[in-house]
């Protein structure tokens, strides 16, 4: 899309300023400084595909990825002072010695010509473009008195900390903690709250480790792991098909993962619940579970029975439209397997307002099969931030925060884990005011313009805020409406607080010098913090002061964990061959039915819950992840954008032709939160009551040459639905209508 394609989504420039009203900022200090662009042209190498890297480097330096959260050790290859290749650290497990797309264009990343160099504070309305470039100094005091000035006049809970995951939340959140602010938005709520809360609710841990050796039958459910990559699971899911792993894949459109099934399973959009109750009902009737694992280790079993007896693979098949004997297929194939076999528990699963009881629905099986610790089965995973005790920085304690949240948790969502929250209740709260307004936004490598549903109204939020400050590499989005820009150094570029897994800490240090005047997170919180009075929250001297009181109890130096990128401390032999099964639940077993939940009002065990029809004329509008993008933070990355540069519809044959579109052609999609205009293409490997967008296109920020415009943005379409139970937002329940343009 070029000022490109703008026009296609019918959200002109004119519309973003006439809801762009806010007062320009600081004028002593834009005084001090000239206008400039968000961005100049640079003669760093833009990772172009012309260019190949040499055969010899200078040095190579061991540090971890962050083009997407998987994070994965690198092996940065420096030259003459520039990175000039990126590995796999072969001693990381995320990595193995390989990298995905993404992770192998981090050097496109790092020397974008887009990169933010110095501060920028807004002059002239919101999304306008106008800019003066500021000096740290004058930046940090900027933005520390409008945050002083929102905390007396408001209070701490009218100023917003909203941030994805990264290896630096912990300090993020420290410095919202200090500031006392309850408001805190993650993008988890966007991606997994359902799976989560549903994990907690049944088996007391956030997300079950997978065991890929020996396992036999796996089901994916919308978990498209061959295309959206997370490298060492999408290795192991590889690794098991070629053993001879049988694989089925729930989902309404043929991705490359489902290309590699022995099944796939092409579901009515929100309708995987009735598939898996189906599921339940023949492992359940048939006695096909593992009778001595259920009666030893999980409560609510004859409960669960006698619910699920209703749920045939007959009456499933007529809601999933899965025919029957298939799903009994599936189900006595799936038990054959136990217990080496899994159904993933997924991150979105079907993406509706059901979607929390269709992750209960697929824990519960897993518990049925008896696979817990078990080749080809689940465990209790430590995952980063378990095993090793790593040291911490001294710090006196939070003020107490006595105003609730806006997100609604616990007040109206009394079941969601206070740090997953629910963001996109957080935007809408804004509108309505209430409980109390809103009135500043601290946002940090996070782009909720593009990532929260309905753009209209997330721009309509940003029109109420008195003020805005953005950290990030580049201009994005969020950014372009925002009050102050502050750059942040990019992964290759910076330290970041230490990375643990299991009994092994690994480090991320910059290869080369940050670009610019950007700055790490760790520098500009404890900068900002002094700034806010709140410098004892803050006590180190610098970066590697920070990591160096992380690694005090370990008995190691800086130096040698840099020049190795990890450090394993010796394991228990105590812990070693432990089989005993923990749930950290109410009873200490896997809950089949749930108490808690009953307790809460909602049903103890899963039952149908039917999603709102689309109807005739419309269709269910999915989204989901690709190889060559992350959300929507790469699309400026010039070797991605060579490789996907716009997300074209797709759209079944059959609607296709009754609506006079060929492959290529253009299409209007609209919805009730709006329209745009993009190009289809017309394929048979989605279902015929379905279209597909990928998400992350439809850049506004004109500080993004590569990405601005290209494509359109799913944000535009997408309604705001909120599962009742985790605070998910239902992002496939929107519908959409298309027609030929």
């Amino acid at each position: 899309m070029t000022e490109k394609n703008l026009l296609n989504s019918e959200i002109s420039r004119r519309k973003f300023l006439g809801l762009s009203l806010g007062v320009a900022a600081g004028t002593s200090i834009l005084g001090k400084y000239a206008l400039v662009p968000p961005s100049a042209p640079t003669a760093e190498p833009s990772g172009a595909s012309e260019y190949y890297p040499p055969t010899s480097f200078d040095r190579e330096v061991y540090t971890m990825c962050e083009m997407c959260v998987w994070r994965c050790g690198v092996i940065a290859k420096v030259k003459d002072g520039k990175v000039v290749k990126l590995d796999g650290n072969p001693n990381h497990p995320h990595s193995r010695g390989m990298l995905c797309p993404r992770g192998q264009a981090g050097i496109a990343t790092l020397y974008d010509p887009d990169r933010l160099k110095y501060p920028l504070i807004r002059k002239g309305a919101r999304g306008e473009g106008k800019w003066v470039r500021a000096g740290w100094d004058d930046a940090l005091d900027y933005v520390a008195s409008r945050m002083l000035e929102i905390k007396e006049r408001y209070g701490p809970e009218a100023m917003i900390f909203s941030t994805t995951h990264n290896l630096i939340q912990t300090q993020f959140e420290n410095l919202l903690k200090a500031y006392g602010s309850p408001n805190y938005g993650t993008q988890r709520s966007l991606c997994f709250n359902a799976m989560i809360t549903s994990n907690l609710l049944t088996y007391g841990m956030e997300e079950p480790g997978r065991s890929y050796e020996g396992v036999r039958y796996i089901i994916l459910t919308g978990r498209n792991l061959l295309d959206a990559i997370s490298n060492s699971e999408s290795q192991d899911l590889v690794a098991a098909i070629s053993r001879g792993a049988k694989l089925a894949v729930l989902d309404p459109r043929f991705t490359k993962t489902a290309a590699k099934a022995d099944v796939w399973l092409p579901v009515k959009p929100g309708t995987d619940l009735a598939f898996y109750l189906g599921v339940l009902n023949v492992i359940v009737t048939e006695k096909l579970y593992d009778e001595a694992f259920v009666a030893e280790n999980t409560v609510g079993f004859d409960e669960l029975a006698v619910t699920v007896a209703q749920y045939s693979p007959e009456w499933a098949a007529s809601k999933c439209e899965i025919p029957a004997d298939t799903i009994r297929r599936v189900a006595r194939d799936f038990a054959a397997a136990a217990p080496h076999a899994f159904a993933h528990p997924g991150w979105r699963t079907s993406n509706f307002i059901n979607s929390f009881q269709t992750s209960r629905a697929v824990a519960i099986l897993n518990a049925l099969v008896g696979n817990w610790n078990q080749p080809g089965g689940f465990f209790a995973a430590a995952g980063e931030g378990g095993g090793i005790e790593l040291g911490s920085v001294p710090q006196p304690p939070y003020p107490r925060v006595s105003a609730i949240r806006l997100d609604g948790v616990p007040w109206k969502y009394p079941l969601v884990p206070l740090k997953l929250g629910v963001f996109q209740e957080i935007r809408d709260n804004i509108l309505t005011g209430k409980p109390y307004q809103a009135h500043g936004w601290f946002i940090y490598r996070q782009n909720p313009m593009n990532s929260l549903p309905e753009r209209r109204k997330t721009i309509e939020a940003f029109s109420k805020m008195d003020f805005i400050v953005t950290t990030d590499i580049s201009m994005n989005d969020t950014a372009w409406f925002s009050d102050v820009v502050l750059p942040e150094a990019s992964y290759l570029e910076r330290y970041d607080p230490l990375a643990v897994m299991g009994n092994t800490v690994f480090i991320r240090q910059p290869a080369v010098e940050p670009h610019g005047e950007s700055k790490s997170g760790l520098w500009i919180f404890k900068e900002l913090g002094k700034r806010l009075g709140l410098a004892d929250f803050f006590q180190y001297e610098d970066e590697e002061d920070y990591i160096r009181q992380q690694i005090a109890p370990l008995g190691i130096s800086l130096e040698a964990l840099k020049a190795k990128g990890f450090y394993t401390a010796p394991s228990d032999p105590a812990a070693e061959g432990e089989t005993a099964f923990t749930f950290n639940t109410p009873s200490g077993k896997i809950e089949l039915a749930s108490e808690t939940l009953r307790k809460s009002g909602f049903p103890a065990v899963p039952v149908w819950d039917p999603p709102d029809p689309n109807a005739a004329d419309e269709f269910y509008l999915l989204s989901g992840k690709m190889a060559q993008h992350t959300q929507f933070a790469t699309h400026n990355n010039q070797l991605l954008h060579e490789r996907r540069p716009d997300n074209p519809m797709w759209i079944h044959p059959k609607p296709a032709a009754r609506r006079g579109l060929k492959d290529g052609d253009e299409a209007w999609v609209e919805s009730a939160g709006g329209r745009v205009k993009v190009t289809v293409h017309v394929t048979e490997r989605i279902r015929a009551d379905s279209v597909y967008m990928a998400p992350g296109f439809g850049h506004v920020s004109k500080g993004l040459t590569t990405a601005y415009g290209e494509g359109v943005s799913d944000s535009d379409l997408h309604l705001t639905f909120t599962e009742p139970v985790s605070g998910s937002q239902a992002l496939s329940q929107t519908c959409v209508t298309v027609t030929k343009a």
